[in-house]
């Protein structure tokens, strides 16, 4: 049975560690829209996208934590004799810290999606005069959700070109990459305490 939990570790450490890149690969797309750094470099991005927490929510701290849970499925380095109350031990604060992380990352990018992208939108309907401003257009559109209505889609934001598509399509990447790993880090807890009452049941 042990030697099943610590199978478990491995393939759930592979499994969070492989989340966490996904993450930050799908944050870092979001700070360059249509892949131009001219955005990011005029301060024209979005707030949901540079506060990051893809790169370090989602993936530096649920990185950290896969490294953790893979070193106690290999018995590796300090992990190699260590008793079943220490990887207990080890098991929470790991799956704390992964369970931070992919909550700020799943609440940051639902809110993301709530609030829509940051882009360039017409005024000209609120003061009656032609004029630009770059903000977030859905935000207090409370009559039509942008979601639902992709006719709005190409109509509300001028630039950059496909805003919403880019927003919604990574942004959702995120909101699933990080439920997959709320999940994980459930498993592994499930699989930590019974590694550990096994451990007892066999002393």
């Amino acid at each position: 049975m042990m030697a099943c939990s610590r199978t478990c570790s491995r393939i759930l450490g592979l499994s969070l560690g492989t989340t966490a890149l996904f993450a930050a690969g799908a944050n870092m797309v979001l700070l360059f829209p249509n892949w131009d750094v001219t955005y990011l470099l005029r301060g024209l991005i979005g707030r949901h996208a540079m506060l990051g927490s893809g790169l370090w929510g989602g993936g530096l701290m649920v990185f950290t934590a896969a490294t953790l849970i893979s070193l106690m499925g290999w018995r590796y380095g300090c992990f190699s004799k260590s008793g079943p109350c220490r990887s207990m031990l080890t098991a929470l604060l790991s799956s704390g810290l992964a369970l931070l992380g992919a909550l700020i990352c799943f609440i940051t990018s639902g809110v993301a999606l709530k609030d829509g992208p940051f882009c360039m939108f017409d005024v000209s309907s609120f003061n009656q005069t032609q004029a630009w401003k770059y903000g977030y257009p859905f935000k207090d559109l409370h009559t039509r959700n942008y979601l639902y209505d992709r006719s709005l889609w190409n109509s509300v934001c001028l630039e950059p070109s496909k805003a919403v598509d880019w927003h919604v399509s990574f942004f959702s990447s995120l909101l699933c990459i990080s439920l997959l790993q709320i999940l994980l880090v459930v498993i592994h807890f499930i699989n930590s305490f019974l590694g550990l009452f096994c451990s007892l049941c066999e002393t």
